[in-house]
């Protein structure tokens, strides 16, 4: 009697494994739908169902990693099939939504512009495959994608009406093209993913997360807007104020000094 109450005994640890592992391609499957759909709402013109979307999007693919972490589920199946969902729902579905709210009135330079923005996630999201592990957690090299997407999803978030005058598209234009190139820059962006609460800030961080919510229940277009441009005009903050710092502080090196003091060595970021 003892022996198939063994055998049952271990295939349900086989069975709770494999179901575990299926967890965090769930969530990146809702991301991927999230993309899809929101490319769908954007063609037929209701902006303001597509761009939340792409918020559902950057929340979905914020758990399926932390999922994974957590159970202990993370392959290289999980990393390339997420690499393959945030193309489209942080570098396609952003750049439809653009164009079909306020770049279509500019005709090729709009698609153009478009295109930029997919390149540029694509590339972005190429590099943070081949640098995994080999660089600081603290930061990102480069806007994150989903930070980028959610520039034009915020906009249009706010204001769902679009733009039929070409006069009026070219500041659209800024929208994405700005992020598109922050993406596939060197400069860095804090990461929030290796932030030390600690015990004695708990109440501080529960306050913190309170105020937030209630923004974002009383006025959910400008808080949304203000924290997607805040991210964005962080790490231009960050890197004009390192500028700043160094200039005054360096020194040229004399023939002794070149000989004898060798250069620090610079650090990779990680970026999304």
């Amino acid at each position: 009697m003892l022996r198939p109450l063994r055998r049952r005994g271990d295939r349900r640890p086989r069975r709770f494994t494999r179901g575990v592992y299926l967890l965090p391609s769930m969530f990146t499957m809702g991301n991927l739908f999230c993309g899809y759909a929101c490319v769908v709402y954007s063609m037929r013109g209701d902006f303001a169902m597509a761009a939340p979307l792409i918020g559902v999007a950057i929340v979905l693919d914020m758990l399926d990693g932390r999922v994974a972490r957590m159970t202990g589920a993370t392959s290289d199946f999980g990393l390339e099939f997420d690499s393959l969902a945030d193309v489209i729902s942080f570098g396609i579905a952003p750049a439809v939504l653009a164009f079909a709210w306020g770049l279509q009135p500019l005709g090729r330079m709009g698609w153009a512009a478009s295109f930029l923005f997919v390149a540029a996630a694509a590339v972005r999201l190429a590099r943070f495959n081949i640098q995994t592990g080999t660089v600081d957690k603290r930061y990102f090299v480069g806007l994150p994608s989903p930070a980028a997407a959610a520039v034009p999803a915020a906009t249009v978030f706010a204001y769902p009406y679009g733009f039929k005058s070409p006069i009026h598209s070219v500041a659209v234009l800024a929208m994405v093209i700005v992020p598109a190139l922050l993406m596939v820059s060197t400069i860095r962006f804090r990461s929030f993913k290796t932030f030390d609460l600690g015990v004695r800030r708990s109440y501080a961080v529960l306050i913190l997360f309170a105020v937030a919510f209630a923004l974002l229940a009383a006025q959910p277009d400008i808080f949304l807007v203000l924290l997607a441009y805040s991210y964005l005009v962080s790490g231009l903050i960050a890197w004009a104020w390192s500028r700043v710092r160094r200039r005054p502080g360096v020194a040229e090196p004399t023939d002794t000094q070149a000989t004898d003091v060798a250069p620090p060595e610079t650090k990779l970021t990680k970026g999304l």
